[in-house]
């Protein structure tokens, strides 16, 4: 039996890999239509699209989008897109922001041979941060606005945005991801205060150290999973079916009452550090 009624959807910003992958499978498994938005090469859709079609073969209602979510072009026609696909009595009822486009250079020179074979000399600038805290952190709030201009929210919608432990420890080359991250939770909060009255709710999702694309990308990526999985009172990583399955519990009727929080998904590897 399906959790959710065909007529309530889920979109998922960055959703062909990781934590929005995992979370489009989940939701779709448990009755809800999906819609993943999400940017990726040609090549890349050999891996890619078998998912995709898995999800769809579930029957009810799947869209994948390859566009870019972070200009207005692509937000016009996603919505343009979604309406057409959930038809007049379909809704939004879960918007989950998983975008991983963000700069890993360094803010300062570095000083042993050792790291500028990682980091090079470049450096940091103006626009790279500003582009990082746009796609990683305050486009929520613009996809938010969005949907709800549209009309498209249910009247019971819930918003998740992704944040990390980076929101407060400095790693090196992380400063603008960080700066998004700390950007994404402020206007998650602001978004659970003011849409509130609108029925939409809106939390973060701190997820533990995940072998993820993303995180593949940062230096020093094997020695953070070596760590998490020493310190993890259940000695693994967490998993990006960890994170589906808490936006699939908060996306139901009986967690309506929790709102502009941000809830740790780590199996205790916080509180064990």
């Amino acid at each position: 039996m399906s959790v959710f009624q065909k007529v309530q959807w889920a979109l998922i910003l960055g959703g062909s890999s990781g934590f929005g992958l995992a979370t489009a499978k989940k939701l779709s498994k448990e009755g809800m239509g999906v819609c993943v938005v999400h940017r990726d090469r040609k090549g890349s859709m050999d891996t890619i699209q078998p998912e995709f079609d898995s999800i769809a073969k579930l029957g009810n209602g799947f869209l994948a989008l390859n566009l870019d979510a972070l200009s207005p072009e692509g937000l016009q026609e996603t919505l343009s897109a979604l309406k057409l696909a959930m038809g007049e009595q379909g809704r939004v009822r879960t918007l989950m922001h998983s975008i991983a486009f963000g700069n890993l250079k360094p803010i300062a020179p570095v000083s042993t041979p050792e790291l500028k074979e990682i980091y090079g000399d470049a450096l940091i600038e103006d626009e790279d941060m500003a582009r990082t805290i746009y796609s990683m952190g305050t486009s929520l709030l613009t996809w938010t606005q969005g949907l709800f201009r549209a009309g498209m929210f249910a009247s019971d919608a819930r918003v998740f945005g992704m944040t990390s432990e980076g929101n407060e420890v400095a790693w090196r080359g992380y400063a603008a991801v960080s700066a998004a991250k700390t950007a994404l939770e402020a206007v998650s909060r602001s978004i659970a205060v003011e849409y509130a009255p609108y029925g939409i709710r809106s939390n973060i999702l701190q997820a533990g150290v995940t072998d993820t694309p993303a995180l593949r990308k940062i230096p020093g990526n094997d020695e953070m999973k070596a760590h998490a999985r020493r310190i993890n009172p259940f000695k693994r990583l967490t998993l990006p079916e960890d994170v589906a399955g808490m936006v699939f519990l908060l996306s139901q009727d009986e967690a309506a009452w929790v709102n502009g929080t941000l809830i740790r998904v780590d199996g205790g590897e916080r509180i064990a550090g």
